[in-house]
């Protein structure tokens, strides 16, 4: 069943086209991923759909049945609630439902002067409330808010603080919450992953992939794109075109695509070269002048291929070392980091050395700026050693961008830091970033967030430092300037300490991953997969209490052979144990479900009906097995999150 049409919408802003005619649908359960360039259009169209904005032409068709939910970029919500009761507010008809559920319960279970009319329509409209309530979720939905709170890593937070006392990110995180807890048929997502964690992002994939609805989503999270869509839309040069698959599939068909077409265009160019080069040698000769007319006739008919317009341009330079470095490049003892004297992070040690290239990860608000900042001498270091070696000079990426002036122009912005060098071989560095002709002489503070990060880059790449301390580079980057930055630092001889959210980008770049806890420090000697596939053996063996928590620096250590048998072996366990706890679950839940309807059918029989006590005692046992179910509920959610750990 188609959810959603999009029928040959325009939009253009100050006369400048950013859709033409462009067509997509969404099916029910479909999940679709818009791609392009930043500026292409992808928000506007979203806008456009959510009826944010209007279309200068063109229409959108959606069943009037079907129900649609919205999250625009850096979405927020207003509420002197506190943050369980404003999630509590999506399930308000079901609290409704429950209030006049109990009443109908107090009507039949006291002592009273109904007819028997009145007690049959009483239990009539009683057990048809009940039924309703039931399939709408009325024995699940506290431990739905509760298991949407726990993975948006609202968990630790107590009940009744106010949302107004959240940050910006963490408003936008529990709108995303209260949108996931409607459960729209369509759900349109614009830029969901940003101010999300690893673990968080891990979570909303699973949620996601699960979702029955139709997803509209857009990301230039490419772990995500590739977890959550089913189908892609790449909007380009205004228009879109559609791909089947998830991310990796959409870039195999294109690159695919390309090939094909520019081979079927050189092939018609050589066909077009061959006739021709008849026709100039045939025409003027009288025994092949008609075969050269006829040769001529079919050029004339023949429709001619455009050529294949490739990728539009990209940022092209490159991070060179004016000197190596000696081989310590960076030794960490003791270090405390916080602000204002107030400590964030204790007594941390760790070590670099040439070449390595090292993932800070951990959860938001932990630290890991602090302690980048640190590093590059910033006053968040309140205690300890932070150690260069021979030769090292360190280039900084902040993700803040506070080191640009927001009242120079671009050019001024770089010029000034090499006011030596010619004004032509400045346009030709920014040139490589992207900003060409009249764009180097725009306002800092008017760059949109992907602009400033390119001329960070720019600025970074004329200082040739061999250590790189990046905090967040791919932030505002579209996909394809963060596969450019890919490339660009698997060719760097230097060293590397960054910190990121784009799990592709670390798995791209990373030998190691260092994980920041309020417990220290956990190195992990791999890329971001065999991080994952280690945090995935520690949650298990937590979960299950089959034994402690191995030490940080044995978690470290990549396994044996003979270790890796058994830990396979292990997680082999795990699993089945999970499936069996899980099927046990499910008959104690049904077992529950059962016993509340048969107590709740008690309530009107008339040996229940007519004895006060009784009622209050088969009241009181109908709300202890709801309570057990819901904590059933939850705790078979964790399990079966687990197995796709596992499975993963």
């Amino acid at each position: 069943m188609i959810l959603l049409q999009t029928q040959d919408i325009c939009k253009s802003f100050a006369a400048e086209p950013i859709l033409t005619n462009l067509s997509i649908e969404v099916k029910l359960g479909e999940h679709v991923a818009l791609v392009g360039r930043n500026g292409a259009g992808k928000s506007t169209l979203l806008k456009i759909i959510a009826g944010a904005i209007s279309a200068d032409s063109g229409q959108i068709v959606m069943p009037k049945e079907r129900t649609m939910g919205y999250l625009p970029q850096n979405a927020t919500l207003n509420s002197s609630r506190g943050i369980y009761d404003e999630l509590l507010t999506v399930f308000q008809p079901l609290l409704d439902t429950e209030q006049k559920l109990h009443q109908m319960e107090a009507q039949m279970a006291a002592h009273g002067d109904l007819s028997e009319k009145d007690y049959t329509q009483l239990l009539s409209a009683y057990d048809a409330l009940l039924a309703d309530f039931k399939a709408k979720g009325g024995y699940t939905y506290q431990a739905e808010i509760r298991s949407v709170l726990n993975g948006l890593k609202f968990g630790g937070f107590p009940d009744n603080t106010p949302v107004s006392n959240l940050s910006g990110g963490q408003k936008t995180q529990l709108a995303l919450g209260k949108l996931l807890l409607i459960k729209p048929d369509l759900l349109i997502l614009d830029e969901p992953t940003n101010h999300l964690d690893i673990d968080t992002l891990t979570w909303l994939e699973t949620y996601l992939q699960r979702y029955p609805g139709g997803i509209l989503v857009v990301s230039h999270d490419r772990y995500f794109l590739d977890k959550v869509a089913t189908k892609v839309y790449e909007i380009a040069r205004h228009q879109a075109k559609k791909y089947s698959g998830n991310y990796s599939r959409y870039l195999d068909l294109r690159s695919a695509e390309y090939e094909q077409a520019m081979k079927n265009f050189e092939k018609q160019q050589k066909e077009i070269s061959r006739l021709n080069d008849f026709v100039q040698k045939n025409i003027v000769r009288a025994s092949t002048t008609k075969r050269a007319q006829s040769r001529r006739k079919q050029l004339d008919k023949l429709e001619r291929m455009d050529k294949p317009r490739g990728d539009e341009k990209s940022a092209n330079f490159s991070f060179s070392t004016e000197k190596q470095s000696g081989r310590d490049v960076l030794a960490v003892t003791n270090l405390t980091v916080g602000y204002a004297g107030q400590a964030m992070i204790k007594d941390l040690n760790f070590q670099l050395t040439r070449g390595d290239r090292v993932a800070l990860v951990g959860p938001n608000g932990i630290g890991k700026s602090t302690v980048l900042k640190a590093i590059t001498g910033d006053r968040t270091r309140l205690a300890g050693e932070v150690r260069l070696g021979s030769q090292v000079s360190i280039g900084y990426y902040d993700q803040e961008q506070t080191s640009l002036t927001g009242t120079k122009t671009v050019l001024n912005e770089l010029w000034d830091d090499y006011p030596l060098k010619p004004e032509n071989e400045m346009r030709n560095v920014l040139g490589r970033f992207l900003f060409s002709g009249d764009e180097v002489m725009k306002i800092v503070s008017q760059l949109s967030g992907g602009e400033k990060a390119r001329l960070l880059l720019a600025k970074l790449m004329m200082r040739h430092d061999n250590l790189l301390i990046l905090d967040e580079p791919t932030n505002h980057l579209d996909l394809d300037s963060k596969e450019v930055l890919e490339a660009v630092l698997e060719d760097y001889s230097g060293t590397i300490l960054f910190v990121s959210h784009d799990r592709y980008f670390i798995n791209h770049i990373a030998d190691h991953v260092f994980e920041l806890s309020r417990d220290g420090l956990v190195a992990y000697l791999g890329d971001y997969d065999y991080y994952i596939e280690k945090k995935n053996e520690q949650a298990e063996l937590a979960k299950l209490e089959i034994e402690t928590a191995a030490p940080a620096a044995q978690t470290a250590t990549p396994s044996s052979g003979k270790q890796q048998f058994l830990q396979d072996k292990e997680q082999k366990k795990k699993k089945r144990q999970l499936e069996r706890s899980i099927e046990q679950m499910e008959q104690e839940i049904s077992t529950l479900e059962s016993s509340i309807d048969a107590k709740q059918q008690s309530l009107i029989t008339p040996e229940v009906f007519n004895d006060t006590r009784k009622a209050k005692e088969v009241q009181a046992e109908i709300e202890a097995n709801e309570a057990r179910l819901a904590q059933l509920m939850e705790e078979w959610e964790s399990a079966q999150l687990a197995i796709d750990a596992l499975e993963q």
